[in-house]
């Protein structure tokens, strides 16, 4: 496999609206995060995922786009962002950014003359189709066909909110417009892209076909002869959709597509066989240790893994899977060393490396997200009830990963001078980064390690994958294999002490652990306990 500068960094996902609030209007914004470049240095991470900044009206918090070459008032300014770049790369630090080429907001100058006149060439760019249109649903709820004018017989898709139509990926002229706008970021000196839903611009909506259409390798590869060819970049795809074949094509060096994607199959073990993820169940254990193992052993010598647990569009893993009460900074460190000893490119969310919680709502009304939102007043005008509708919302609703980072134990937790746009979690006085920075045995300084041990190691980003049997589901065991050297790495996913059947190994040193006292020969493990071994 040749070697490439993503293969050992570590990603840091950036939500801008709620890292840092520079100006205190209660968004967080570009030059908040030029401010904390000094504390990203300090966690060790090599590249920035930023949530997209661009122009928008935030239907969807910056998902929805109406001009790809100017950014958002709320967070600054073109020459904010130039700064941030700059500063950032001082440090040794890449910058991805995110691209949103799945769909525009409504209020983007192709969709405003495509809609309003049907002989201009960006009606094209849209996917319009005249009535009766199928029954294919939005990802927000209810038709992804919206009339326009109403009464017209015309309607256009929209996977998302009505206000995201979709664009028309059999467009040349559309996607070389697309084309145009990924080389002027690029030329602007940006590390790579991560895609949003970039499995779903092959769609083939007359047949009800979403993701992994017939031509959308076609376009992967088009965009990358047009953009990527000749880059050092880095590029990862979001694929609700993907298959580890599937994973392969996109990521295999001699396809010519992309990095690396992001699969969600292993955070899709806890929703009910065939329905959303709303519909939850409890985790086993057996399901989430298996989907992991066969994406690992999937690209043992192809392609690349991603590996993460959060983002802006899923909840706290410490919540949803952990325990963020009793046993918060065990199963928090558990599930850093379960990922970050795999093989494949690390990604943290903002927050995740100091066990940033979930938060709680009571009513509808407390919530900002509208993929919730809508959820709530679909589902409970089918009859469901209102507590367990709270209940999805609650464990699965995005808002969770979105509540405003927590710096410091001051009022609105460091984060702005005034009122945030989303409540802080109120326990920011207990869970905070100066907390961590000075608590030499934190969640936080279990990441730097981990981070640490990526760079100072070969055996952690190229070793082979070796799934280790312990007769007990609760416990997850692997080997990374390199060169002559093993290591050893064994995780309770459980909140209550565990035993297991380990093989007859002796220890050479204990690498990294969650608990004081590690003893492999007891067989006996604590709550959430996690260690790694050279064996």
């Amino acid at each position: 496999m040749k070697k490439k500068w993503w293969h050992d960094s570590v990603v840091y996902q950036i939500y801008p609206r709620s890292f840092k609030d520079s100006n205190g209007d209660g968004i967080g914004d570009l030059k908040g995060i030029t401010e904390k470049l000094g504390y990203l240095k300090h966690l060790g991470i090599d590249v920035i995922w930023l949530c997209p900044v661009y122009a928008s009206p935030n239907k969807d918090n910056g998902y929805d786009i109406s001009d790809y070459y100017d950014i958002m008032d709320c967070f600054g300014t073109m020459e904010d962002f130039d700064e941030l770049l700059e500063k950032a790369h001082e440090l040794g630090i890449k910058i991805i950014m995110d691209l949103v080429v799945n769909h525009v907001s409504d209020q983007h100058k192709w969709f405003l003359e495509s809609k309003d006149n049907k002989d201009s060439p960006y009606r094209d760019y849209f996917v319009w189709q005249e009535g009766p249109v199928n029954d294919l649903e939005s990802t927000f709820s209810g038709s992804a066909w919206e009339e326009y004018p109403k009464g017209s017989n015309d309607y256009y898709l929209h996977l998302f909110t009505k206000e995201q139509p979709d664009l028309n990926w059999n467009s040349q002229a559309m996607r070389d417009e697309i084309y145009s706008m990924m080389n002027f970021w690029l030329d602007k000196g940006i590390d790579g892209f991560r895609m949003d839903v970039i499995d779903l611009i092959g769609k083939v909506p007359e047949e009800k076909i979403t993701e992994n259409g017939p031509r959308m390798h076609e376009f992967i590869q088009e965009m990358h002869e047009k953009t990527l060819k000749g880059r050092d970049v880095l590029t990862v795809g979001e694929t609700w959709g993907a298959t580890p074949e599937i994973g392969l094509e996109f990521s295999a060096e001699h396809r010519k597509e992309l990095s690396m994607i992001f699969q969600f199959e292993h955070l899709s073990v806890d929703q009910q066989p065939g329905k959303t993820r709303w519909d939850l169940k409890d985790l086993d254990f057996k399901d989430l240790t298996t989907v992991l193992t066969k994406w690992q052993l999937a690209f043992q010598d192809d392609g690349w893994n991603s590996l993460f647990w959060d983002n802006h569009d899923t909840p706290r893993i410490v919540s949803r899977w952990g325990n963020d009460t009793e046993y918060r900074i065990e199963s928090a460190k558990m599930f850093a060393i379960l990922l970050h000893m795999m093989k494949g490119t690390p990604y943290i969310y903002q927050g995740e490396e100091i066990g940033m919680t979930n938060i709680h709502v009571d009513s509808i009304d407390q919530v900002d997200d509208v993929q919730s939102k809508n959820l709530y007043y679909d589902r409970l005008a089918k009859g469901y009830s209102h507590e367990e509708l709270m209940q999805a919302v609650n464990e699965k609703g995005r808002d969770n990963a979105r509540t405003p980072m927590q710096w410091d134990d001051s009022t609105y937790s460091g984060f702005s001078t005034n009122q945030p746009w989303l409540p802080v979690n109120p326990n920011y006085q207990e869970i905070n980064v100066k907390e961590s920075i000075e608590d030499k045995d934190s969640i936080f300084s279990t990441y730097q390690k981990l981070i640490q041990l990526r760079k100072e190691n070969e055996l952690v980003v190229y070793g082979n994958f070796e799934e280790v049997e312990t007769e007990n589901s609760a416990v997850y065991a692997y080997k990374r294999n390199w060169q002559g050297s093993t290591w050893l790495i064994v995780c309770n996913l459980s909140s209550s002490s565990q035993t297991t059947t380990l093989p007859d190994i002796s220890e050479k040193r204990v690498i990294i652990s969650n608990y004081e006292k590690v003893s492999i020969s007891s067989k006996k493990l604590k709550p959430f306990e996690s260690f790694v071994v050279e064996i």
